[in-house]
């Protein structure tokens, strides 16, 4: 049975928000585009909301180590996706940097929620920060220049700093350390995944 403490429903809100998000950003009207914004930074607010919660008050579930994580890359590789059809990433490098994250933290929440011991670095947080630094960037500097007047007055600044070899370089930055991360991450947990493995083709052999 799904718990429906308050960190569950955060993660929750937080899926739900991410639709929302992209249908405000490819809106027509520059103010529900700004919205985008608030509805993004609201559903990353719940990631850390949760988090608190769940250790304060020690509403920790199973579904919550699986869903919880998970969410997290919902969000952002909807962000990155959006920005490929609008023409501000390439799309081979948001499939590198979303295959990357779904799939490890497939493995990461099918380890914890088989209670195994799970291997995370630094670099991994790292990483995290450096996504949402950048979906940050680029969702400011691209609501600026989609709002009437506010991109004029300041053109030389806004498309020095969208410009699109910059993008392009800051997104390879991010897609490098994305793939890097991945691979330490399978080295370092190998073990656990070969038990997940074994575990699975047990379960397999007994049906």
């Amino acid at each position: 049975m799904i718990s429906i403490s308050l960190p569950n429903q955060l993660t929750l809100l937080r899926i739900l928000l991410t639709p929302v998000f992209v249908s405000l950003l490819f809106s027509q009207d520059h103010r529900l585009r700004q919205l985008a914004f608030v509805a993004f930074t609201v559903a990353s607010m719940t990631d850390w909301y949760d988090g608190w919660v769940a250790r304060k008050w020690g509403y920790i579930s199973r579904w919550g180590k699986f869903f919880d994580p998970l969410a997290d890359k919902v969000l952002t590789s909807a962000a990155f996706f959006a920005f490929a059809v609008l023409g501000l990433a390439q799309y081979w490098m948001v499939w590198i940097i979303v295959i990357r994250d779904i799939l490890i933290t497939l493995l990461r929440s099918l380890a914890e929620y088989k209670d195994q011991t799970v291997v995370t670095t630094y670099f991994a947080k790292v990483k995290t920060f450096a996504q949402m630094t950048l979906i940050y960037y680029i969702l400011i500097l691209h609501l600026a220049k989609t709002t009437p007047g506010f991109w004029s007055d300041h053109q030389v600044l806004f498309d020095m700093l969208l410009n699109p070899t910059l993008v392009y370089i800051l997104m390879l930055i991010i897609t490098i350390i994305t793939l890097w991360t991945g691979i330490t991450y399978i080295i370092d947990n190998r073990k656990t995944i070969l038990n997940l493995y074994v575990s699975r083709s047990r379960i397999t052999e007994s049906d």
